[in-house]
């Protein structure tokens, strides 16, 4: 695991106006509800209207985001987790929630934050999940991703 180079947000952006929709897989639910908790924190400091969604699991994440989106939102803050095991199923689930999201964020021209982890083991979920001694909140990064995605798609279009 390496947050070596990864942005350090100086600022909350105003994000007041935007409607997100945080879509969460069901599996690992104590780490997800922390992704849940860390994206949370930085669309309320944001504010930004959300609501949340809940899926299966990470691959039903594409098409929900997709959905989501089509109907209005302005992004959306996939987070899901996958842990290896000892069959293909890992590579399968990860590669099509990852090139899924990417096609949906390319189809529709609109933000997905991508809060999707894919894991050796659930320790390195902890460590992600944006717990007060985790080392990570990949829950709030994905959020401030797509909101700041957001602002800045907003801008381009408006010339």
């Amino acid at each position: 695991m390496s947050g070596k180079g990864a942005p350090q947000a100086v600022e909350t952006v105003d994000a007041s106006g935007l409607d997100v929709v945080v879509i969460a897989g069901m599996w690992h639910d104590v780490i997800t509800d922390g992704l849940i908790a860390g994206a949370k924190r930085a669309l309320d400091s944001a504010g930004a209207t959300w609501r949340l969604v809940r899926v299966p699991g990470s691959f039903e994440l594409p098409v929900a985001a997709k959905t989501a989106l089509e109907a209005g939102a302005d992004a959306v803050v996939a987070l899901g987790v996958i842990i290896r095991g000892g069959t293909p199923h890992f590579e399968f689930v990860s590669s099509a929630a990852t090139d899924g999201l990417t096609r949906v964020a390319l189809d529709t021209g609109k933000p997905v934050g991508f809060g999707v982890l894919t894991l050796d083991d659930e320790a390195q979920g902890i460590a992600r999940a944006g717990f007060a001694d985790s080392e990570e909140d990949k829950g709030r990064e994905a959020a401030d991703a797509a909101i700041r995605t957001a602002l800045v798609l907003r801008e381009l279009r408006a010339g």
